[in-house]
């Protein structure tokens, strides 16, 4: 606890720059409410087809607003973010064209996406689409110079990930995503630019969709669903590309006209209007994390007083005992399952066993607390969610108990 203590002392500055951006971002929010005229008629329930459903309809204008795009696609059909974004590259590609990361190799579930090792595995490779990628590096000097040497190549899709995967990468904030996207404009203009949202939205006062990226995909069991909406995605920006990417949701020439919300409205609406709160409670959760482990000698990515783009935190556990005791007391201090004991498993889309801990109420969602990593050297962690700080910081500490009970076993 005296620990504790400090951390917070050192948290104090950060957390002021993490009130004031979420009190414009809840502003952002209220307003595309008002201007789009929810009212209690779109929470309605549709079934069958849906055609017809004003909820689902005003949900997209609700989003494409807050996110500065001309029109949105979202729905609880998406199973997840990874859901979401393959739709989107299904939905713009087509055979013999090319994507190009500038973030290096995708998140590992999004590997097989694009690249399978097995053959008629339904990836991009099996239709003809080929991948190609460049490491983020923070000389961008050097960095530019490597995507210019790229771009001597056509590419249809040019891909961004905003957060870092299982990577200890720095994440990107938004004006630097609008440097890389000018950038890559200058070259290839009619390129386009894709972003991976997931971890990111409502931390900065900006989002990518406002500073020239063409598509941006996101989770609603991450950050735009506030801990409210029970499963879910979004694909906004251009709405050239978000009806392409609806044809591949649904079916060609019916799109977005169609999809029984089945009630679920309502939490969506919740969700999305919670989020600027609940995520700047993610983000103290974040902030709170960096500063007590670095004061426990551990090494920590971003610092406590480092510029944030994500909800995400990292710490090097060091050993797969430490990386199992922490997520043990992460679940502990939570309110769902706080009994189960995690176990690393060989969990799908992952390239070697991974452990994780999430007592939530949505099951996976990490915008609620939850930690994972996977089970290899140097045994990082990545921490993230926190819809209630003061409820978070007791399953830090308690992770950080089981960490010094083992270190001084």
């Amino acid at each position: 606890m005296e620990i504790s203590d400090k951390a917070e002392k050192l948290c104090e500055s950060q957390f002021e720059k993490i009130r004031k951006t979420e009190e414009f971002n809840q502003q952002k929010v209220l307003k595309a409410f008002i201007d789009s005229g929810v009212s209690e008629s779109h929470f309605g329930i549709t079934t069958g087809y849906g055609y017809g459903d004003r909820g689902r309809d005003k949900l997209d204008e609700v989003f494409a607003k807050i996110f500065g795009a001309e029109d949105a696609l979202v729905r609880a059909n998406f199973v997840s973010g990874t859901h979401a974004l393959t739709t989107s590259l299904f939905g713009v590609l087509r055979p013999n064209d090319k994507m190009l990361s500038l973030t290096g190799k995708l998140y590992d579930t999004m590997m097989g996406v694009v690249d399978s090792k097995s053959e008629d595995f339904g990836s991009l490779k099996d239709f003809g689409i080929g991948f190609d990628y460049v490491d983020y590096n923070e000389n961008k000097e050097e960095y530019y110079k490597l995507i210019s040497e790229k771009l001597s190549e056509k590419f249809k899709l040019i891909y961004i990930q905003r957060s870092r995967g299982y990577t200890l990468r720095k994440s990107l904030s938004v004006s630097e995503i609008k440097e890389i996207i000018d950038f890559v404009k200058s070259i290839s203009p009619d390129a386009i630019i894709m972003v991976d949202n997931c971890y990111g939205e409502f931390v900065e006062k900006s989002e990518p969709s406002e500073v020239g990226a063409d598509i941006a995909v996101g989770s609603l069991i991450k950050n735009p669903g506030g801990g409210i909406a029970p499963t879910g995605g979004y694909i906004l920006g251009r709405k050239k590309y978000v009806d392409m990417c609806s044809y591949r949701l649904t079916a060609p020439g019916i799109g977005k006209e169609v999809g029984a919300t089945l009630g679920v409205n309502r939490e969506l609406f919740m969700g999305i209007f919670s989020a600027p709160h609940v995520v700047a409670e993610a983000l103290k959760t974040a902030v709170y994390t960096s500063a007590l482990f670095e004061l426990m000698g551990f090494e920590v990515y971003p610092k406590c007083k480092d510029i944030r783009c994500d909800i995400v935190e990292s710490l090097i556990l060091g050993s797969g005992d430490a990386l199992k005791a922490f997520c043990s007391g992460i679940q502990s201090g939570s309110a769902v399952d706080s009994f189960v004991t995690p176990e690393p498993w060989d969990m799908p889309g992952y390239d070697s066993r991974v452990i994780m801990a999430a007592g939530t109420f949505i099951g996976g969602s990490s915008i609620e607390l939850s930690a994972d990593g996977p089970m290899k050297d140097p045994y990082p962690v990545w921490v993230q969610g926190g819809t209630n700080f003061y409820a978070a910081k007791i399953g830090i500490l308690k992770a950080a108990e089981k960490v010094l009970s083992l270190a001084n076993q």
